[in-house]
């Protein structure tokens, strides 16, 4: 079995073109690939073949020289189940003009970041109908935040709020439960209902300078 290297000088200067079936993918990113008369070519992969090739895949092989050949297709995949879009560097995805770029996924869609993710744009919109998110910290800053839902639920060890004003509608009950409830005012503190009812089981205390009752 003969072997073409990219490192050996050829005495061919005839152009390359043929259909092989690729044998492996070596450490430094080139392929080597049989042909139909059984030799084995050592190749780079073009830049513009984008989908990765496998062992087993069939591709297409063409260059100048038998010194310079280059993988610059994959014809028929050896397992069509698992496909990979990769480039040596950054990768970017543009429409000129105002089209639009649209990734769709039948089944699930995965985003992967090893080091960082950043999503800019000028307006938003997500539509999910479950939504799990898990992190370790969240910082947002905004200048309004509205959220509209028909429960609301808070789990934490702490919470700190603070604002200039706040305002809280109910509409039927306000119940709060706690160990020990500590309320402080600077100026006044104002308590009104239909019906007021305030009770201790051991001790109700009252004091102030003055004390208006009836």
């Amino acid at each position: 079995m003969s072997v073409v290297s990219l490192h050996k000088a050829s005495k061919l200067t005839a152009p390359v073109h043929f259909q092989g079936v690729v044998a492996a993918l070596l450490p430094d990113g080139r392929v080597t690939v049989d042909d139909e008369q059984g030799a084995v070519w050592v190749c780079r992969r073009a830049a513009s073949c984008l989908l990765k090739p496998a062992s087993g895949d069939t591709v297409l092989v063409s260059g100048p020289d038998s010194a310079r050949t280059y993988l610059i297709a994959v014809i028929e995949q050896a397992d069509a189940s698992s496909s990979c879009i990769e480039a040596a560097g950054d990768v970017t995805f543009a429409s000129a003009g105002n089209g639009r770029v649209t990734i769709a996924s039948a089944s699930e869609l995965r985003l992967r970041a090893d080091k960082r993710f950043v999503l800019k744009a000028e307006e938003g919109e997500c539509d999910i109908g479950e939504l799990r998110l898990v992190t370790r910290s969240v910082q947002a800053a905004a200048g309004s935040v509205r959220l509209v839902g028909k429960v609301f639920e808070t789990v934490a060890d702490r919470i700190v709020q603070m604002a200039r004003q706040t305002l809280r509608l109910t509409d039927e009950v306000d119940q709060v439960r706690a160990g020990h409830m500590d309320y402080k005012a600077s100026e006044t503190v104002r308590i009104h209902g239909h019906h007021t009812v305030v009770t201790g089981q051991e001790l109700v205390k009252v004091d102030a300078a003055q004390i208006h009752m009836g």
